[in-house]
């Protein structure tokens, strides 16, 4: 199983969501693949690197998601009726939709996963990342988010984890180093807009590191 790690904080209110992604997660898993980055759309649906409509149009996945008790008045969680675009969420699942054309494809042997499923955000309305907390709250957080991340890739039974993204593959190495050499732990460039190089072509990059990783085979429609 490959595994990458995302973040927001909507686990209360989208149990329904989370059900269905994981019955179509649920074969044996070779990597498990970690994000870190918290985003709206992420938010709004739950599903790591939530783009709303390669979520709903590509993945399939359908159902109300409720709102929380108290809801930032500049940032409504819509579900997956959400307007606004992700980019690093269309470049991913997008890649992977061209790589495996059915979602099963991927699920067969991969699945993703939100390190720090939290969203936090400054009075603004602005996003605030992990890494924008005070020093102490954050590793509190990012400590609870390692311990959470191990048993699941435990329970899962995964052999590779994949961090996209620096902090993802820093975070899986500190947490995992207690399963190694068993569970190997490997980094993926993130492909978020504020990163130039994945604006130079995130595309070609995952797919030679996927080669590299021995992923590519598994992966092919």
């Amino acid at each position: 199983m490959v595994s990458l790690i995302a973040g927001s904080n909507s686990a209360a209110f989208v149990l329904n969501v989370q059900i269905m992604t994981l019955r179509k997660a649920w074969p044996t898993f070779y990597s498990f693949w970690i994000s870190s980055s918290p985003r709206d759309c992420c938010s709004a649906c739950h599903v790591p690197f939530g783009e709303v409509s390669m979520v709903r149009d590509w993945l399939g996945i359908v159902g109300p998601v409720l709102t929380p008790p108290q809801e930032h008045p500049k940032r409504p969680v819509l579900g997956l009726e959400c307007p606004q675009s992700e980019v690093s969420g269309a470049r991913f699942w997008g890649f992977f939709r061209n790589l495996c054309g059915q979602p099963e494809v991927f699920f067969h042997h991969c699945f993703v996963h939100n390190l720090c499923p939290l969203l936090f955000l400054a009075p603004s309305g602005r996003n605030l990342t992990p890494a924008e907390l005070p020093a102490k709250q954050r590793e509190q957080l990012l400590g609870i988010c390692d311990a959470a991340l191990c048993r699941q890739v435990q329970l899962l039974g995964v052999r590779l984890v994949v961090g996209v993204g620096r902090l993802a593959e820093q975070r899986a190495r500190r947490a995992l180093a207690g399963l190694m050499p068993e569970v190997q732990v490997e980094g993926l460039l993130h492909p978020s807009p504020r990163n130039p190089q994945a604006n130079k072509g995130w595309e070609a990059v995952a797919k030679e590191r996927l080669n590299e990783l021995g992923l590519l085979p598994l992966l092919l429609k």
